[in-house]
């Protein structure tokens, strides 16, 4: 597992790039998806307590030792003290004495408990419980709120991000900061993978579309957690990490951008 790509994080410690998402993964389904995943090499796992199927990651996680394991504060347990209780809540779950990464899921903006749920995480973090700490769907102005109000900043952002909505905004503010940007959604559910021109490139490449998109992430530096139950598809998306992309197909995929391609919700206006 050490010689997959890894990214290095302000704290320190390497993140790998390629991951395996469970969003939408049933708790009945969730030990055997991750199963697959880590007997076909990913390294890190993503779940989150709204998911509902921590205890189904916990089990398919067993005994692998080295996983990179990532979960997620939801947002009706921000606050200092429902932080912490929530978070112990899912490493009962996980079946779990620690977790790799702790994020926020969603600013809430309008909860203005974000901050008071971030000083909760950063006592986890120097207990040892939560190795690194960050957020997910954070904009700029939350994210310099954290630092402002705390001298600590996330690890990661955790953003929705594919071909068709590139966050190239966010991105640069995430270099400024020494943020590491991790990509939800990367096939953009799926619709991605039927344009023309990542077709003309898997054909030309001889990879599957959703290895191509996959692959694009990871020459551009950014974390990846594609999600699927599909073994097979499971095991094709891991294959992203087997060939490389010239920089003529990168710039093909980069001119999908549309500033109007967001699938997921406004993370200013959603509390979830």
């Amino acid at each position: 597992m050490t010689d997959q790509p890894t990214l290095t994080l302000n704290d320190g410690r390497q993140i790998p790039q390629l991951g395996f998402g469970t969003w939408q993964i049933e708790q009945d389904d969730a030990a055997d998806a991750v199963k697959t995943a880590l007997e076909a090499g990913y390294w890190l796992v993503d779940t989150a307590a709204i998911y509902k199927n921590e205890e189904g990651v916990g089990e398919g996680i067993g005994n692998w030792s080295d996983i990179f394991l990532t979960t997620k504060i939801w947002n009706e347990s921000q606050g200092f003290d429902r932080t912490k209780k929530a978070f112990a809540n899912s490493l009962k779950r996980l079946g779990r004495e620690h977790v790799d990464l702790l994020l926020i899921h969603w600013p809430c903006p309008q909860k203005n408990e974000f901050v008071d749920t971030w000083k909760a995480m950063i006592e986890l973090r120097d207990e040892g419980t939560a190795k690194s700490i960050g957020v997910s769907n954070f904009r700029e102005d939350d994210l310099k709120r954290l630092v402002d109000e705390t001298g600590v900043v996330p690890a990661v952002n955790q953003i929705e991000l594919h071909p068709t909505f590139q966050q190239r905004g966010m991105r640069l503010v995430h270099n400024d900061m020494g943020i590491v940007t991790q990509s939800w959604s990367p096939l953009g559910q799926g619709a991605t993978m039927d344009n023309d021109a990542i077709q003309s490139i898997a054909e030309d490449t001889g990879q599957d579309p959703a290895a191509i998109i996959i692959r694009w992430h990871i020459q551009h530096g950014f974390s990846v957690i594609p999600r699927s139950t599909n073994p097979d598809h499971i095991r094709s998306n891991f294959s992203a990490l087997s060939f490389e992309l010239t920089d003529d197909q990168m710039a093909m995929i980069d001119e999908l951008d549309d500033a109007d391609g967001r699938i997921g919700p406004e993370p200013g206006n959603f509390e979830g």
